[in-house]
Parts: structure tokens; sequence; C-alpha cells
């Protein structure tokens, strides 16, 4: 059997010709010519791409199949430890590294509050450390698996970037709480995609999407009563005694949450209070800053 015809039958199985497509890849890795050549492939090979696709017909998520999935420039370790970084939150990153250009620290001081994959501050920590020799950043986690993976992550990252990302350090509790009691008025930027589904909606989900750890995306309504906001509430709650003045926090959200959470964030006095939008012009990430 050939590369191509090994995709062909994957595709038809799969019902998805570019999901055939990243399985073949992840085993044979990238081919020599086109997809579509004439590439012989051995037995084991094709044994372990049906394996992979069958894993994926039982609904298993594309990424946790893979072992791993990209985030802006890096490659990360993805399993069901953690959730899948998603393009809604790369966008947040921008909004992030936006905040800190406007702040012009010359030694950023980060902190990813509820960190899962390490997505965030790792991405951070690769892309500041290319306009700043020195900083500091932190990401935090309640669950010790979601860590580890983070851990894992932060390996393959220097690894990707020759050691040239900025000092990053991980620390297991809720929210901002298990940071070092020195942290407190010191950090420059909190950000955080924290879970904003509400529980009622959990089991309207995709079965695909319940794959995922449901700590890591479900959450309780605020104090105001706001579905699914009782994260997002801690965040800013727990950030407004942790940032510098001035500082800034950085929040993904649903869209559906967006003027709740906006008038959360400006009663407990945050100021110049937004919501960025995400590619498909949906509320997405909220800013608040502090002076």
């Amino acid at each position: 059997m050939t590369r191509g015809e090994l995709i062909a039958e994957l595709a038809a199985s799969l019902g998805a010709r570019h999901e055939a497509r990243f399985i073949v890849e992840e085993v044979l890795g990238e081919p020599r010519r086109s997809p579509g050549s004439g590439e012989a492939v051995d037995a084991g090979a094709i044994d372990t791409a049906r394996a992979l696709a069958a894993r994926r017909r039982a609904g298993e998520p594309l990424q946790y199949v893979l072992g791993h999935w990209g985030f802006r420039t890096l490659d990360l370790l993805v399993d069901p430890r953690v959730l899948i970084p998603r393009p809604e939150t790369e966008q947040v990153v921008d909004v992030a590294l936006g905040e800190l250009g406007r702040l012009g620290r010359p030694a950023p001081r980060v902190v990813d509050a509820g960190t899962g994959s390490g997505a965030i501050v790792l991405s951070l920590a690769a892309e500041l450390a290319q306009h700043h020799a020195t900083g500091c950043l932190w990401g935090t986690d309640a669950s010790p698996d979601a860590l580890e993976v983070a851990r894992v992550n932060l390996g393959r990252v220097r690894r990707q970037y020759e050691g040239r990302v900025l000092p990053v350090h991980f620390a297991q509790g809720s929210w901002l709480r298990p940071l070092p009691a020195h942290v407190a008025g010191w950090v420059d930027l909190v950000v955080s995609n924290p879970p904003y589904i509400p529980r009622t909606a959990w089991s309207d989900l995709p079965g695909e999407v319940r794959r995922e750890p449901a700590a890591a995306l479900v959450a309780s309504d605020s104090t105001g009563g706001t579905p699914g906001l009782g994260d997002v509430e801690d965040v800013l709650s727990q950030a407004w005694t942790t940032l510098a003045r001035p500082g800034a926090v950085v929040v993904e959200l649903s869209p559906e949450q967006a003027d709740a959470a906006a008038l959360m964030a400006r009663a407990m006095g945050y100021c110049d209070v937004r919501v960025e939008m995400d590619l498909a012009r949906r509320p997405r990430a909220l800013v608040g800053r502090t002076r």
C-alpha cells in the first residue's frame, strides 16, 4: 500500500481527509513528495495508522489521538489530562502581549492562572524572550496532572527554542493562591483561560468535547448569578491584589458573558475595561487595568 492509498482508506473511514492526513503524517512523517505519491508504507505503519484512526472513530479528539498539537509557534504535548488548546486562546495571547507592550516593563512579570498544558505561559515565555533579556513567568493549576504536562511542555519549548525562553515556574493550587507571598503587588499581567461553561450546559456539549477534563471547562455561576462566570470572578478578584500598579488582567470568557464580566470588573475597581473580539468577531478576551 502507498501513502496515498492509506490516506484514502482512512479518509473514507473517518469522513475527513484532513484528519486522515494528520494521522498518516504522525506515523510516517512529512511526505518526501506530494501526499498522494507512490511512497510505499510498511505493514507495521499501516497497522499503527489504522489503530489511531479507530480511536478517532470512537470519538477521541484528534489532538489526543496524535498526542500533541500546535499552538502559535509551539508544538505541545496534549492528552486527556489537559484541555485542548484552541485558536481563540491564541488570540488571548495576542491581547496579553499587547498589554505587556503598553506597560513597557523591561523584565515582564506574568502569571498564567490555570495553565493546563502551559500553552499561554509558554507562548509568552518564548515570544517575550525575543525582545526581553529577563523576566519571570508563573503558571498555576489546581491539577497536579495538568502541571506534569505543563512541565513536559516547558522542556519541549526549551528544546525548540534552544533555551531562549524566559524563566517559567509552576505552582499547584487554585488560581493565584499558590503564588509566593512576595508576588502580591508585583505582577505586571495576570492572564487566564478559566472554565466558563455553565454546569447545566455540560450534557449538551458534543461528546468529543466531553472527553476533555470537565474541571477545565465547567464553572459555577458568579455571585451575581451569571451562568458559568464563577471562575472568571475568582480570577478577577484574586488578580486585583496580585497586580502591580499599573498592571493588567486578561481573561478568556464566553461571548454571552462579556457584558456581565465587564460590569463585574468595573465594580471591583478595574479601569479601562474592555472586551476584545476573536477572529469570528465574538467577544472573547476581557481586559481590565489597574492604576
